[in-house]
């Protein structure tokens, strides 16, 4: 326990919410603010994506008891589901035999979340409108209005995890010395929906990410507990194959029969939900630093926003917390290195997942459907298989390890040059499960992991 201390949390989402946990059971009064209504009393629906957690979320979760609660509203994953234009469907398993990721509905998390956060203790305020707080002195200002009269909140300390487009950093990026990037991806995306059957079962594999991958655009789903599927298509805004080709019901549908005619009758309420939901933007956002003394900090997306094509948003948040947690058994009260070695451990690792996941839209949209990569994926498993501590494909590493971002991501690249090299000696194809290609494989990770 600490010494107890008065902490605002600004931002009711999931990271938010696990962070004012952490809090409460460390000895603070925590209050968390949203600016939005309270989410178990309000439809969530139009502009979803369903989340994927894994091994670090889960750790966050085990470390305060709550992994089981968790469990319960989940779906493991242990495979994608790889919808071809042709009709063809294959599948490609994510780990070893046993390793999934678990599919979770953000609203029925989120509301699991709050209901947990407040049997620990957390008070909440929703329809609070936080439009700046005093670095200096962890003051929030709220009013009903930007332009309106403000009302001082005074805390000991203040967490930002308001999100990507974060009213604290807002703050924080006027200072001096504050380094602040944000980049819109061309793609968009649009919420879609499978219904359940009538008996409550699922239309398709529930234990598969499914993926419909068509180049520059897709189409993904991941399964409910009601039996439903959320479904995201993702697109570009604008040119060919694109949002504003979309624009009426005709050249909806047969855009749809041309390119996903698989789901013509899984998806019955393709023309109204499409027209219904909004085509939400990606972005990623990048800052430094994440903190101010001893009263400010950034968790989440508020100090790292990413795309969502590795799965690792919400995990990565989680993450945060984590290695909060550790920062803060092991240094006690002194907040202020708290905070410095917070922000020095997370910042190399946030900028690595987000440009791990800007790459596998890259691998989702349009090498699952590659021979050469689909054959890639399987030497390396044959590989990791007979030399388990030699290779760990870098899926696993990111979405089955604890292994920090950073280092993930440089180990793979290395692995991905020794893979191009394997996969351009002759006849591989047929010749991949060889001792010819092993002793390949085990002399170039030689060469380059030393």
């Amino acid at each position: 326990m600490q010494n107890p201390k008065e902490i605002a949390v600004v931002g009711a989402g999931l990271v938010g919410t696990l962070l004012a946990i952490y809090l409460k059971k460390a000895g603070h009064i925590v209050h968390v603010y949203d600016r939005s209504p309270d989410i178990r009393t309000v439809e969530f629906s139009g502009r979803s994506i369903n989340l994927v957690m894994s091994n670090r979320g889960w750790k966050t979760l085990e470390d305060i008891g709550l992994e089981d609660e968790i469990r319960k509203i989940g779906i493991p994953v242990d495979k994608r589901g790889i919808h071809l234009k042709d009709g063809t469907f294959t599948t490609q398993n994510y780990g070893k035999e046993g390793e999934a990721i678990f599919s979770l509905s953000r609203g029925v998390l989120n509301r699991r979340m709050i209901d947990l956060a407040e049997e620990a203790g957390v008070k909440f305020m929703f329809n609070r409108k936080i439009w700046d707080v005093s670095l200096a002195t962890a003051t929030l200002y709220e009013g009903e209005t930007e332009q309106g009269e403000w009302s001082p909140l005074k805390y000991d300390m203040v967490f930002g995890a308001d999100g990507a487009f974060s009213r604290i950093r807002h703050r924080m990026q006027r200072q001096s010395m504050f380094d602040y990037s944000q980049e819109f991806m061309k793609l968009g995306y649009k919420e879609l929906h499978i219904p359940a059957n009538p008996d409550g079962t699922h239309k398709i594999d529930k234990n598969s990410l499914h993926i419909w991958p068509r180049g520059n655009f897709m189409l993904m789903a991941l399964s409910n507990l009601d039996g439903s599927f959320t479904c995201t298509l993702f697109m570009p805004f604008e040119g060919e194959n694109s949002f504003e080709q979309l624009k009426d019901e005709a050249t909806l549908v047969d855009f749809f029969a041309n390119y996903f005619s698989d789901t013509k009758e899984v998806i019955p309420d393709l023309v109204r939900d499409f027209f219904k939901n909004p085509t939400s933007y990606l972005a990623i956002m990048k800052c430094y630093p994440w903190t101010y003394e001893d009263k400010v900090a950034l968790i989440g997306d508020s100090s790292h926003a990413i795309v969502p094509f590795y799965g690792q948003g919400m995990n990565a948040g989680f993450e945060d917390i984590s290695v909060l947690n550790e920062m803060m058994n092991k240094y006690g009260d002194d907040w202020k290195t708290i905070f410095a070695e917070y922000q020095k451990s997370r910042k190399p690792n946030a900028d690595a997942i987000a440009e791990l996941s800007r790459r596998n839209f890259v691998e989702m949209s349009s090498k699952t459907a590659d021979e050469k990569f689909l054959l890639q994926k399987k030497i390396e498993k044959w590989f990791s298989d007979k030399h388990p501590d030699k290779w760990l494909p870098l899926y696993s590493r990111v979405t089955f390890s604890l292994q920090p971002y950073a280092e993930a991501l440089a180990i793979g690249d290395r692995q991905n040059e020794i893979m191009e090299e394997i996969l351009s000696m002759e006849h591989i194809e047929e010749n991949w499960q060889t001792e010819v290609v092993e002793h390949r494989i085990l002399s170039l990770l030689a060469e380059k992991m030393s």
